[in-house]
């Protein structure tokens, strides 16, 4: 039974593809998809096996040994993994440290102004704030409904005008105090870095959020994704090989999506057998292995396949907001 829950972003930063396997649509390789609703997703073991590599290579673990110190150690440090992530081989025991499904919250679109918006909906918003509360975070209100943007948005053609795609939606932008303003101005401190270097993306989600319609948005995540068109060459020839033409599906960069990670106690009996997870008078297991995971999750990211031609690339951001 998992102990404690934490959220954390993943926001794409090159495109990224976490297949479902081979498809008989019009896609050959088409992304991981709800099957109730169709919106994209990433599967836990896709998220696991991702966020297990980038500890594995971990070049730089002072942060972690601030507090671990003992895993200046690589064989401290390697049982680390094992006891939080699970064995390699063999099911001695489980790992310690789970990952919910990462779930859509903010897709990017083109925009007829402002270059693209990012697009989300009542229902994935609803969601998002029950998944917060898992979590024992609070701070966010009534969520915005449909048809609406913050006070700042900077997508308007003329009048409540907006065209995403080809697409043309009439849009209620916010007053200063609207629950979409709120909520953009939520994203702003709590998405990305607090630092200079992503002031511009901090302003920009300000101005740059529509919340549309479930049934448009659904549609969006669907038909908007990134399809493309993969050959393969035969050396000799210079030619694309008979057979070798497939198309990939990705989500597109600037995707925004979520999960929870989800910690319990070390699986293992033996109290010696529990490494730096050892429980303290002060703290818990679970606690121990929430915190190793904070502190070594690697701001940059490789997830989903297609590594060695760039795709996948992802920015992580764990959230840490206080209630009150």
């Amino acid at each position: 039974m998992f102990k404690k829950a934490k959220p954390f972003f993943i926001i794409c930063e090159t495109p990224l593809h976490c297949g479902s396997g081979n498809d008989i649509g019009i896609v050959d390789l088409p992304i991981q998809r709800e099957r109730h609703t169709d919106f994209p997703k990433i599967e836990g073991s896709s998220l696991k096996g991702g966020i297990r590599e980038a500890f594995e290579e971990l070049s730089d673990i002072s942060n972690l040994t601030k507090k671990f110190s003992n895993l200046n150690e690589k064989k401290y440090f390697n049982e680390a993994i094992e006891l939080t992530f699970g064995p390699e081989d063999g099911d001695d025991h489980a790992g310690a440290l789970g990952f919910t499904d990462a779930r859509i919250l903010l897709f990017p679109l083109k925009s007829m102004k402002g270059v693209f918006a990012w697009i989300t909906c009542p229902k994935v918003l609803e969601r998002f704030k029950n998944d917060l509360k898992l979590c024992g975070i609070n701070t966010l209100g009534e969520m915005p409904k449909e048809n609406i943007s913050p006070k700042d948005c900077a997508l308007f053609i003329k009048n409540n005008k907006i065209i995403l795609e080809e697409y043309t939606f009439e849009i209620t932008k916010d007053d200063d105090n609207g629950k979409c303003t709120k909520f953009a101005e939520w994203l702003s401190n709590n998405l990305f870095p607090a630092n200079d270097d992503y002031q511009f993306w901090r302003e920009k989600i300000k101005k740059n959020l529509v919340v549309l319609p479930d049934d448009d948005f659904r549609d969006f995540v669907t038909l908007s994704t990134e399809v493309i068109t993969r050959t393969k060459i035969d050396n000799k020839t210079g030619t694309v090989q008979t057979g070798a033409l497939f198309t990939e599906e990705y989500l597109p960069p600037e995707t925004i999506l979520y999960s929870l990670a989800l910690t319990t106690p070390i699986f293992k009996l033996d109290e010696n057998g529990k490494g730096i997870f050892k429980k303290t008078d002060k703290e818990n297991e679970e606690d121990l292995v929430m915190e190793f995971f904070i502190k070594g999750l690697p701001s940059v990211i490789q997830l989903g396949g297609n590594a060695t031609i760039g795709k996948g690339i992802v920015r992580t951001k764990v959230l840490e907001v206080k209630n009150g």
